[in-house]
């Protein structure tokens, strides 16, 4: 799987923004992405929220506390910077750096890996999170996307994604 560019990346954001957030989406977005992990057999962690509150996770096979400890470090990027844990990395290279070195936060609280993505709603903006852990971190990022997109496109066809 090839790395997507920021300009890439940013589109994903502009293009992935909702037109609401409810517990019943969190769900739909939930089980979509445990529904896509088991087709693919995949060993991952999933965590969605709204603000502080969780709403929905699910630990598959082949997972382990470790993803759930990366789960609140990327998702701590995502709260801290309002944009996907994989675009803030992506900037900190494109600067010829790292998040590590340059963004002078603990790399035991926060890491700028791919998996996490903020939730955004139309007119409200980012209101929470939600994050993959298991995979290599563009494939994490990529069942996301596909996941936000399906939720996205069941909005106007009444279809629960």
């Amino acid at each position: 799987m090839s790395t997507p560019e920021i300009g890439e990346l940013e589109a994903q954001e502009a293009r992935l923004v909702l037109p609401r957030f409810t517990y019943e989406d969190a769900w739909t977005l939930g089980t979509l992405l445990v529904r896509l992990a088991r087709e693919r057999d995949a060993p991952v962690a999933i965590d969605i929220r709204r603000g502080a509150q969780q709403l929905f996770h699910c630990a598959l096979p082949g997972s382990s506390a470790d993803n759930d400890a990366w789960i609140d470090r990327k998702r701590r990027v995502v709260e801290r910077y309002g944009a996907s844990s994989f675009l803030v990395g992506a900037r900190f290279r494109a600067k010829g750096t790292t998040f590590e070195a340059s963004s002078r936060l603990d790399p035991d609280r926060y890491a700028a890996h791919g998996g996490s993505f903020p939730v955004a709603v139309e007119g409200a903006g980012v209101i929470g999170s939600v994050t993959v852990s298991g995979l290599p971190q563009a494939e994490d990022h990529a069942m996301v996307v596909e996941a936000l997109e399906r939720l996205l496109s069941s909005y106007g066809s009444g279809d629960d994604g």
